[in-house]
């Protein structure tokens, strides 16, 4: 009776999935199809079908446009912040966790405050800052403006790790004969990795997608990166569609790549970063 009763409610629950997953993935879909999809049609076919099929969109992009040079410059920004995202985050994570430090609580909820600032607020006087020492229209001046919305982020959810795991861990490894540091590497990094994995994911997501500080930060073509690149081929009087669909479709590669690849870990970071956070 109880699986009778309960029958309703999981295809209401399966329904509601199918409509969401479908409305989430629709966008990605049709973005794929357009960009795959002849001249002839990109502008006057609805259909959900794909076909027929053409590269064309994709080659224009490579071969007549700085698409290359904007993909590399977008590379080198995201691993650069993921990089340091996580050198950083880790140790500011640890030290207050594992450390007496004055007002930690403060420092935690100051990073996550400055996080909440609306990204175009602090850009314009990190900009004027940039100009002043020298950095101005520099991929630098992107990767650390782009530390501002990922560094605070990663310390607090890896706070939450760090402070929920038990110092006797690591104290048995000290007593088997680990140094603290040994300790550190090869008890706490281990048992931490879906959270580093989770915070690694967001940082690379947050500076790969990011339009407003490279907007604002770069000014000439040979720096841009691809957010910014594509939305330069919107003119006043020349569209491409085709080919700012094919962008964004090699935009998305990375970011489906790296959820396929660590999804698992990914979801577990989630998962406990929202029970021990």
């Amino acid at each position: 009776m109880l699986m009778v009763r309960s029958l309703p409610g999981r295809l209401a629950l399966y329904t509601a999935a199918i409509v969401i997953a479908v409305y989430s993935a629709f966008p990605i879909y049709w973005m794929v199809l357009s960009s795959l999809r002849s001249p002839e049609v990109l502008l006057t076919s609805t259909s959900l079908i794909p076909g027929p099929f053409t590269t064309e969109y994709y080659w224009n992009l490579l071969e007549l446009t700085d698409y290359p040079t904007q993909f590399v410059n977008s590379i080198i920004v995201a691993a650069v912040t993921v990089v340091v995202t996580m050198v950083f985050s880790v140790m500011i994570a640890y030290a207050v966790t594992r450390h007496r430090v004055p007002g930690k609580k403060l420092i935690i909820g100051a990073m996550l405050y400055a996080y909440m600032f609306p990204p175009l607020l602090i850009a314009i006087p990190m900009f004027s800052i940039f100009a002043k020492l020298g950095l101005g229209d520099t991929l630098t001046s992107v990767i650390v403006s782009h530390l501002t919305l990922t560094l605070p982020l990663g310390v607090w959810f890896l706070w939450g790790f760090f402070k929920s795991m038990p110092f006797e861990l690591e104290e048995a490894a000290m007593v088997d004969g680990c140094t603290r540091l040994g300790a550190f590497l090869r008890v706490v990094l281990p048992l931490s990795l879906p959270g580093l994995i989770t915070v690694a994911i967001f940082s690379f997501l947050l500076s790969w997608t990011d339009y407003t500080y490279a907007l604002i930060m770069i000014g000439s073509d040979a720096n841009k990166t691809v957010p910014v690149g594509l939305a330069s081929m919107i003119g006043s009087f020349d569209l491409r569609w085709g080919e700012i669909m094919a962008g964004s479709t090699l935009i998305a590669l990375p970011l489906f790549a790296a959820f396929a690849m660590l999804s698992q870990y990914f979801i577990q970071g989630l998962g406990a970063g929202a029970v021990k956070g």
